[in-house]
């Protein structure tokens, strides 16, 4: 019985690829890649002949069980075309019927860019929430972001060059003129990270046309000397979290600082809410 591997491949430097990423992909029965073209590009790079087959978005489901075939008889391991598969990339499908079928799954750490762009950005990395892809549309994009606009975390965004003016726009509109890192074609050899406020950001990217996938690193509400909440905003905040998968502890603690309001009777009010 094989086991899969997810291996994480290099977002844009090559000298990213670890060792281990090398001989778990040369050991490997077989790798499915989202783009066998890019993958064969880094194989051939590291003089690799494994077979390949695709495993992209379109077919994912379809190929599951001819995937499950080939772990029946060795390892797999899975790639996306740069970074950590699963990690707003085809892969979670495969994993959970990975784990379903009884076949171990391995991860092959690497790189990843919004753990990069968050290090890099000198905003708080205590507590974040990764959040992928922004709403292409504008009224979507807002009304996702009132729901995020009262979290303290950490917030990160990935955005594509011709989007990431008018999201820094709505982010601006809708949850304030907060600090941001702004990271695009990170370990390429043009990389930026642009660090200030948003409305600076907006500025400085109007310049001249965007290039580069981006991942914007924003900070979360500051706490700020304030009454203590109605009832109604604390069930808000709690139906919020709930929606955002937080844990009844956590999500507790957070809007009880939050609120004013003593943690066990927000915890309650959870319980409450969860039932309903």
């Amino acid at each position: 019985m094989g086991t899969l591997y997810l291996v994480a491949t290099p977002i844009g430097n090559l000298e990213d690829m670890s060792a281990r990423a090398v001989r778990t992909l040369s050991e490997a029965r077989l790798i499915a890649a989202e783009d066998t073209r890019v993958t064969r590009k880094l194989l051939t790079h590291f003089s690799l002949h494994t077979p390949l087959t695709s495993y992209f978005e379109h077919n994912k489901l379809t190929k599951l069980e001819a995937i499950l075939s080939a772990l029946a008889k060795g390892d797999v391991a899975l790639v996306s075309d740069a970074g950590t598969p699963t990690i707003n990339d085809p892969g979670y499908e495969l994993v959970k019927a990975a784990l379903k079928a009884g076949y171990n799954v391995c991860p092959i750490p690497g790189p990843s860019a919004p753990v990069a762009a968050l290090a890099a950005s000198g905003l708080p990395t205590d507590s974040f929430l990764y959040l992928g892809y922004l709403p292409r549309k504008s009224p979507e994009r807002r009304e996702f972001l009132q729901q995020v606009k009262q979290l303290p975390y950490t917030l990160i965004f990935l955005e594509s060059p011709h989007r990431v003016l008018p999201a820094l726009k709505d982010l601006e509109s809708c949850l304030g003129d907060r600090q941001i890192a702004v990271a695009r074609e990170l370990t390429k050899l043009h990389e930026e990270i642009w660090r200030g406020s948003i409305s600076a950001a907006r500025s400085h990217f109007s310049q001249k046309e965007p290039r580069g996938e981006f991942t914007l690193v924003m900070a979360g509400k500051t706490k700020s000397g304030k009454k203590k909440w109605a009832e109604d905003k604390v069930i808000i905040a709690i139906k919020v979290g709930l929606k955002l998968v937080e844990s009844p502890s956590a999500l507790a603690k957070r809007v009880a600082q939050e609120s004013g309001w003593e943690r066990k009777e927000i915890y309650s009010l959870i319980m409450e809410t969860k039932e309903i």
